[in-house]
């Protein structure tokens, strides 16, 4: 094992991340809508002051769907290497975690319900930081897949104490 040489990660996360990010905006934005939308439906006195709400939280809604996920998009960065696991994430605020795999103690790939039907998974690297978890987001299925057992099998074989 060489040195972990430190450096911004190479890859970008799958370019379907966008439909990711803009279906959890969209939904996550949803929910106060709706909730809104049967409020101003089912109480007329409500509807004076609820009616700009309701505008603003489309506004909102649409605005972060047309700008954050492409932000992010282009952000998002991620590498495992034979030393380290490295990412790069935010849109507002950046984050840049690295993860030497002496330190690691689990690798996991989960696929929510909107990462399943666009081909999507996250590989979740665990080491006992106090920052939690390094998250690659965003990767095609079998590319997370292939990454969660590459660095499976390679902390394996990795001197450390995991700690």
């Amino acid at each position: 094992m060489g040195d972990l040489g430190l450096h911004p990660p190479r890859h970008r996360v799958a370019p379907r991340a966008v439909a990711w990010w803009t279906l959890r905006g969209v939904l996550g934005g949803g929910i106060p809508l709706i909730a809104a939308l049967v409020v101003f439906v089912s109480v007329e006195s409500w509807r004076p002051w609820l009616g700009p709400v309701l505008v603003a939280l489309v506004v909102l809604t649409a605005a972060h769907a047309a700008v954050v996920p492409s932000w992010r998009y282009r952000v998002h960065r991620w590498e495992a290497t034979d030393d380290a696991v490295y990412a790069l994430s935010g849109w507002f605020v950046r984050e840049w975690r690295v993860a030497p795999l002496s330190r690691v103690q689990t690798v996991d790939a989960t696929r929510g319900p909107l990462q399943r039907l666009l081909g999507l998974a996250t590989v979740t690297v665990t080491t006992a930081s106090a920052s939690g978890p390094v998250q690659l987001v965003a990767l095609p299925d079998a590319e997370a897949t292939e990454v969660a057992a590459r660095l499976t099998a390679t902390v394996g074989r990795t001197a450390g104490d995991a700690t």
